[in-house]
């Protein structure tokens, strides 16, 4: 199994993880080695330092700046991280034409102290931004 996939299934919460597009990196071959390629784009799933440094150098933006931002909207992302729904596209419009650039995720672990949904598990924290300038989050049980 990979990190990327146990990422997905709860483990490995020291890691963030960060999608990008081929469109927003150009050459994604480099980046094979470190991460799970996907139909458009690559998932890195690294340590939390690492995964907001390379966050940065690729969006010019503080992973936990933008994180903040994008709380503001509620949105859907992808359970496999690659991607989701944007709530600015309106249904007339095409989907091309709302196409996620990039998410940036992490996990909290398990807390029933907190209650709410961290008391049914670890919780996915999952933030995108879209082409059109919209940036959304969504979460939910790992």
């Amino acid at each position: 199994m990979s990190t990327y996939e146990e990422f997905l299934d709860g483990e490995h919460p020291e890691h963030v993880a960060v999608y990008l597009t081929e469109e927003m990196v150009g050459d994604l071959g480099p980046l094979e080695q470190y991460g799970e390629r996907t139909d458009d784009g690559i998932v890195l799933v690294v340590p939390g330092d690492q995964g907001r440094s390379v966050f940065k150098q690729v969006t010019g933006m503080e992973a936990m700046q933008f994180s903040q931002q994008a709380m503001g909207t509620d949105g859907t992302v992808r359970a496999d991280l690659a991607g989701g729904d944007c709530p600015s596209r309106h249904p007339d419009e095409s989907e091309s034409d709302h196409d996620t650039e990039f998410v940036f995720a992490f996990f909290e672990e398990e807390n029933e102290e907190v209650g709410g949904l961290y008391a049914e598990g670890d919780v996915m924290h999952a933030y995108a931004y879209c082409e059109c300038g919209t940036s959304y989050s969504d979460r939910w049980v790992v």
